[in-house]
């Protein structure tokens, strides 16, 4: 049984698509942990390794040109109750795009959603908060004020 596209705004199910993808792998195995029992659910896709062409523009307005490859993991799941869930993965990390993808199908669950969004989401949310504030506090611990000295001649 097919069902039709799930009721979560878009825009939220983007950010944590990625908020996934900028994750560590280590990092989502530690907060489904605490999401408890993963939902039954089956691989409609397992995961695939593959390459992506890197596009770019100078300066925004240029004419595009191909910067190089990536290697990206792709995963697709489909939960019991028929939410299917979607999820790519730079590099080779098969567990981590199998994970990312169970969890946006959860997501997309209604009975599941509040509960992805407390134990997955915000977890993830706040590490990556932390090690932002983390890394502008190293940044700013090397920060060098240059000024210039004026002589007194005229």
């Amino acid at each position: 049984m097919i069902l039709p596209p799930a009721s979560p705004d878009s825009s939220e199910r983007q950010r944590l698509m990625g908020v996934l993808a900028r994750a560590p792998r280590a990092a989502i195995e530690t907060v489904l942990a605490t999401f408890g029992p993963l939902p039954p659910h089956r691989e409609m896709r397992k995961p695939e390794t593959g390459l992506v062409t890197l596009r770019g523009r100078i300066g925004g307005g240029g004419d595009a040109f191909n910067m190089g490859e990536a290697t990206v993991t792709r995963a697709s799941v489909r939960l019991e109750t028929g939410e299917v869930g979607h999820a790519y993965a730079l590099g080779r990390d098969a567990t981590k795009a199998r994970l990312a993808a169970l969890i946006d199908a959860a997501f997309q669950n209604p009975s599941l959603h509040d509960s992805v969004i407390a134990a997955v989401f915000e977890p993830l949310l706040q590490a990556e908060a932390e090690g932002e504030r983390r890394k502008t506090e190293e940044t700013a611990a090397t920060k060098v004020d240059f000024f210039t000295m004026v002589r007194g001649e005229d």
